[in-house]
């Protein structure tokens, strides 16, 4: 956002009630084609997100093999430099997160939208074919730099899919649209894993025979993660300027109906969808509806006004300290499952080939994403609805702080009695890191913001998750090891339980918002409303005609 004051646009009366129409309709519109296609579009983003983040845990046990063979390293990338690379992609992230968060609600959405999918796809690929220097940067220094401009584009792409997501969606099934999108991540995970295993079997013989095949191995790996985002490039490059950001801040009252109407699809509405459309605009006229009589652009001033009130900053700062909090777990355990694993023994080095050690740790890596990361993500989607966003985020921090303090507590005693039984209780952490906060602040901040600040506050509530990231990324290899090689991992578990605590404690800043109108949740107000649906259904049955003659008057409440 700009330092400039920001201007505010007056709307006559019938453009006033044009637009509370509307996003009232959109509000109470059909699951439509547009709607799924708004889904896939984003998700295929969020597929390809996940994908590039965590395949670097599977990987870097080949860079060992293939870069660090000599005697000094023993087939081991060192601590800070795993460390470095694995962070790489959050400080990108990081840096995304509030640079298109900022330009999506100064540009708007449609333009951004497609440029955060291009820098995903250039970097994924430059990482792939990413190889050291003969003086000087080493394989993993160029690794990470590709991977931070991979980040740059992930970052990008979360502010982005969620509120076009959210800015589409209708009130009763937005957080199963947002969710879904966010959702896509447990399948790249899971694919992530698959697609190793496959790779090792095929190339199996050959790095049996000469372990640097592995070097072909993670390149073919990190390469397939660009090729669903190239599919998905020419929707985005078409895809419309969201109904609200078009209404709302750039003044375009129709194009944000032609957007809308677009949204909503060409089906006919029923004599009871139209009541419920009248109701949903009545609502909007008394009580809390969209500020129909003006627009007004992002500027930092409005920000720091709106933001420096309590119950506004409050929600701010609910949102980003939730995902700090959780995304040092998260990440903490994700991007060091492998190390995790071959601490409880799955994939221990002791009398393994490299085939089989990677073999391992790449199906110990798939047992957890299948059987605990995926379920968790569409259990989200399937209740979101019904249970709502705050409770689901409350039971999961609630359920991994204790399932972490029982494994810091009894870690040794758990071991040793049975590996299944630790591997029972991770899992369950998995499922509830996904059936709980790693979603909900995903749908949360797309929803509880003005259109005007919307990208903006959603990409600082996640780049303050990432900074959890990165403080899990380059801490975790370091301090796992205090002590002596993995002595330290009883005492991470305790420290990540709790942070799951204090995630309980910040969540309860944030308000429900199953139900609600975005405009309901970012406080914004006009009363007395109920214009023409005319250009909302022009091929409407009869029982819509009937509305097309009740024009009201409209008074705006500045």
């Amino acid at each position: 956002m700009g330092k400039d004051k920001g201007k505010e646009v007056a709307i006559n009366e019938q453009d006033a009630g044009d637009k509370i129409t509307a996003l009232a309709s959109l509000d109470e519109a059909k699951l439509s084609w547009f709607h799924i296609k708004a889904i896939l579009v984003s998700g295929c983003g969020f597929f390809t997100d996940a994908y590039d983040i965590f395949i670097i845990n599977l990987v870097m046990p080949m860079i060992g093999y293939v870069y660090y063979a000599d005697a000094s390293h023993k087939n081991h990338v060192p601590n800070l430099t795993d460390g470095l690379t694995k962070g790489a992609a959050s400080w990108g992230t990081l840096v995304g997160q509030l640079v298109f968060g900022v330009l999506g609600d100064k540009m708007g959405r449609k333009k951004n939208y497609a440029i955060v999918l291009i820098i995903l796809i250039v970097s994924t690929i430059g990482c792939s074919l990413a190889g050291p220097s003969k003086v000087g940067w080493g394989i993993c220094t160029m690794i990470a730099i590709w991977r931070f401009f991979l980040g740059i584009g992930i970052g990008g792409d979360y502010p982005m899919s969620a509120v076009i997501t959210s800015e589409f969606a209708t009130v009763n099934r937005r957080g199963f649209m947002i969710a879904s999108v966010f959702a896509m991540q447990g399948i790249g995970i899971l694919f992530a894993s698959v697609l190793t295993v496959v790779l090792l079997l095929i190339f199996k013989g050959g790095i049996q025979t000469d372990v640097n095949n592995l070097d072909t191995v993670w390149r073919i790996c990190i390469a397939m993660g660009a090729v669903p985002a190239i599919f998905t490039l020419y929707y985005r490059i078409t895809f419309p300027e969201t109904p609200r950001y078009a209404m709302d801040v750039q003044g375009d009252i129709d194009a944000g109906i032609k957007s809308a109407k677009a949204a909503m699809g060409s089906s006919k509405t029923t004599p009871e969808e139209n009541a419920n459309i009248e109701e949903a605009i009545a609502v909007r006229a008394v009580e809390k509806p969209a500020a129909a009589g003006q627009v007004a652009t992002s500027s930092w001033k409005g920000f720091k006004d709106h933001f420096g009130q309590w119950r506004y900053g409050k929600v701010l700062l609910g949102c980003a300290l939730s995902w700090f909090l959780l995304d040092l777990a998260f990440y903490g355990l994700n991007l060091n499952q492998s190390i995790v694993l071959e601490a409880i023994g799955y994939g221990d080095k002791e009398g393994q080939t490299a085939y089989d050690l990677v073999w391992n740790k790449a199906v110990g890596n798939l047992i957890i994403a299948a059987i605990g990361t995926v379920p968790g993500y569409w259990i989200s989607v399937l209740l979101i609805e019904k249970l709502g966003r705050k409770p689901i985020q409350l039971l999961g921090f609630a359920v991994i702080g204790t399932c972490l303090l029982i494994i810091s507590i009894f870690f040794h005693k758990i071991i040793e009695y049975s590996k299944t039984l630790f591997f029972v209780i991770y899992i369950i952490c998995q499922f509830f890191f996904n059936f709980g906060p790693n979603v909900t602040t995903f749908v949360i901040p797309s929803e509880v913001f003005p259109t005007r600040f919307r990208t903006t506050a959603h990409g600082m509530s996640a780049a303050s998750g990432k900074l959890g990231a990165i403080i899990a990324a380059h801490t975790f290899s370091i301090i796992k090891d205090i002590g002596g090689h993995n002595n330290f991992i009883q005492g991470l578990f305790g420290i990540l339980a709790g942070c799951m605590f204090l995630g309980f404690i910040v969540s309860t800043f944030l308000p429900e918002t199953k139900g609600k109108t975005l405009e309901e949740l970012a406080g914004e107000e006009v009363i007395e409303t109920a214009p023409s649906m005319q250009k909302l259904n022009p091929n409407g049955n009869e029982s819509n005609e009937s509305l097309d003659e009740d024009i009201y008057d409209i008074a705006i409440q500045k």
